[in-house]
């Protein structure tokens, strides 16, 4: 019953997901590349943590804006994916495989998050979407 009437918001809710999902992500770019509220100091350019900040911060944007949402979410998936494996899970075939143990359940879920925003795209509220409605509109 109650997803019945929740079903009307779907699109919505999905809309909303990928936004914060995005600016979430995003944030953790800045922290990197730009020093924002950052706890660590900034990789040095070049690195592969600066990249990585690169990667969360233009992609983070593009998903929350969406545009070239699928493209940039499915990057930021693999990016999530190559933290996970090399930070988390450190290739040790023991309990370090198992998120809860090795601190990996955020770049595991961000990971499967953008892998299903790049499959299912931007959705509503999404300049991808409007962009879209424009090409089908007759000039």
């Amino acid at each position: 019953m109650i997803q019945k009437m929740l079903s009307a918001f779907t699109e919505r809710a999905y809309a909303a997901l990928r936004i914060v999902a995005g600016l979430m992500w995003s944030f953790h770019g800045m922290q990197k590349i730009l020093g924002v509220l950052a706890q660590h100091p900034k990789p040095a350019p070049g690195t592969q943590g600066w990249f990585g900040g690169l990667i969360e911060l233009t992609c983070g944007l593009l998903i929350a804006l969406g545009l070239f949402a699928s493209p940039a979410a499915f990057l930021a998936s693999g990016t999530m994916a190559v933290a996970y494996i090399q930070f988390h899970w450190d290739f040790q075939f023991n309990r370090q495989i198992i998120p809860g143990m090795n601190g990996g359940e955020l770049a595991l879920l961000y990971s499967f998050l953008f892998l299903f925003i790049a499959c299912k795209g931007a959705g509503p509220w999404s300049i991808d979407s409007r962009r879209a409605k424009r090409a089908e509109t007759p000039a």
